[in-house]
């Protein structure tokens, strides 16, 4: 080849350009999350150390941080990030957290909406709270100290709650000398009760929240023994809680009716979705419509899906009121006089057998009759039968109303699956719930999925519940008690259906 091709020929030769680096793919929903655990499990120092590393604390915040911890820095000099959640003086001054605190961070691939919730055993009703819109928990536990009652209380109400992803956060494992036997023997052990309550996704991770150990960067110096992900890749992996099990739900808010010409019904969508032509039902009277028309407070949609503020129109006149639920017609929810729900109990009053409570879902508000069933004995895992719940007693109640009650089970509902209960003398929130579903107004064998639940006198249950075949196979079947009046009722009703 002469030097002329050898010139023309490298003239040829155009270099590819630098690739880029691939982007991050980012989740648009954000993450609902809360900590919780025991007391100085160092919950509000890991969500501080949290934001502090992903770099959501603005300068006159760390500015203001660095001079409220005056007097207040560790051995390692760094601030007390603790401070960034509790805001509260007595939170300041006792060094506890009291109240819920809501905080938000984000990283490339997603962002989050993070909740600090008490962990003492009076502030229990805040942390319910706090769990109640949650997608994860991270429940925390001190290396040194292990699974206590109420890191077991914690995470029952959390999974009560429909929290179905746990992130297992051995804090202070630094104190213990990053001992591995220990971190396996907490993990194993919370797996166990984890079990019990029916949560699977656990993911257990070692680490110090002071010194940012596997939070947002790596452990991996420290315990070369642990590789699995901090907790912020384990966050930016979890999955949002779908509000889609269940078919359209719209609790009406209020009748908007600004003129004669139109009429619409405003609420927030809980479930499911909802566009102009779909037959829809209105509960509890049962009356059917079309959709006629979308609103909301600058324009006409062509669909709205949960979450949604709107405000529905339909094709024809019908007798629609605050409190009613518009529906899909094919997808229901359950209208009853009698459900079967679990409780926490807020109040150090509880709830009292037979008493008659305001309970509260959603726009709607209705007379109810509670009867305690069984308590949780969180020590042993067990429920045993309780007449009355004390202050955050976690249990299975009986609810009565007067008229038609509509829900859906919570773990398919958030929204239209909860509600709380109002003492009528004090206005006072007694408890948080959830329907667990509908009873059948006679007793007797109920069935749900593959659990069977037997209503038998007092003490014929008694008899059952304290059988050995019955311990082998409690997780097939629930026995319930019935007063001598009750089991005299339903007999007569059966033998008059013979």
């Amino acid at each position: 080849m002469t030097a002329a091709q050898t010139a023309a020929s490298a003239a040829t030769v155009v270099p590819l350009p630098a690739a880029e680096p691939l982007k991050a793919v980012r989740d648009t929903r954000p993450l609902r999350l809360i900590t919780c655990g025991s007391v100085d499990d160092g919950k509000s120092t890991l969500i501080g150390r949290l934001l502090w590393d992903t770099k959501a604390v603005k300068e006159d915040q760390a500015a203001t941080l660095q001079r409220d911890s005056t007097g207040k820095q560790n051995d390692l000099g760094l601030p007390d990030f603790a401070l960034l959640l509790d805001g509260l003086q007595a939170e300041r001054e006792q060094g506890i957290t009291i109240d819920v605190a809501y905080r938000y961070f984000s990283t490339d691939k997603r962002s989050f909406i993070v909740a600090d919730t008490p962990g003492h055993e009076q502030y229990t009703r805040n942390m319910a709270t706090g769990a109640s819109t949650a997608d994860l928990a991270i429940l925390l536990v001190d290396a040194r100290a292990g699974i206590l009652e109420q890191t077991r209380r914690h995470a029952t109400i959390a999974s009560l709650l429909g929290i179905k992803q746990f992130v297992l956060a051995i804090n202070k494992i630094d104190l213990t000398n990053y001992d591995r036997a220990g971190f396996e023997r907490i993990t194993h052990e919370f797996r166990e009760f984890a079990l019990s309550l029916g949560v699977k996704q656990i993911t257990a991770i070692p680490m110090s929240a002071l010194k940012g150990e596997n939070v947002v960067y790596s452990g991996e110096a420290a315990m070369p023994w642990y590789s699995g992900p901090t907790l912020v890749e384990t966050l930016e992996l979890a999955t949002v809680r779908s509000s889609q099990t269940v078919g359209f739900r719209l609790s009406v808010q209020r009748v908007s009716r600004p003129g004669e010409s139109f009429r619409g019904y405003q609420g927030t969508v809980a479930g499911g979705s909802v566009k102009p032509g779909d037959s829809v039902m209105i509960l509890p009277s049962g009356m059917v419509a079309n959709v006629s028309k979308i609103v909301t407070f600058d324009l006409v949609r062509n669909a709205a899906v949960a979450g949604d503020a709107i405000t529905l129109v339909l094709d024809r006149q019908v007798d629609v009121a605050r409190g009613d639920m518009i529906v899909s017609i094919d997808a229901q929810p359950q209208v009853g006089l009698s459900f079967d729900a679990q409780l926490v109990a807020l109040q150090p009053e509880g709830i009292e057998a037979g008493k008659r409570y305001w309970l509260k879902s959603g726009s709607r508000r209705q007379r109810v009759q509670v009867q305690p069933v069984a308590q949780l004995q969180l020590k042993s895992g067990t429920w045993t039968s309780a007449e009355t719940l004390y202050m955050n007693a976690i249990g299975k109640v009986h609810l009565s109303f007067d008229e038609a009650a509509i829900f859906d089970p919570y773990e398919q509902n958030r929204s239209s699956g909860s509600f709380i209960l109002i003492d009528p003398d004090t206005n006072n929130t007694v408890a948080g719930g959830m329907i667990t579903g509908k009873r059948s107004e006679l007793g007797g064998i109920h069935g749900g999925d593959a659990r069977v639940i037997l209503s038998l006198p007092a003490d014929l249950a008694d008899q059952i519940m304290a059988s050995e075949l019955f311990a082998n196979r409690r997780h097939e079947a629930e026995v319930r008690r019935m007063t001598a009046a009750q089991a005299a009722d339903l007999w007569s009703d059966a033998a008059s259906d013979i």
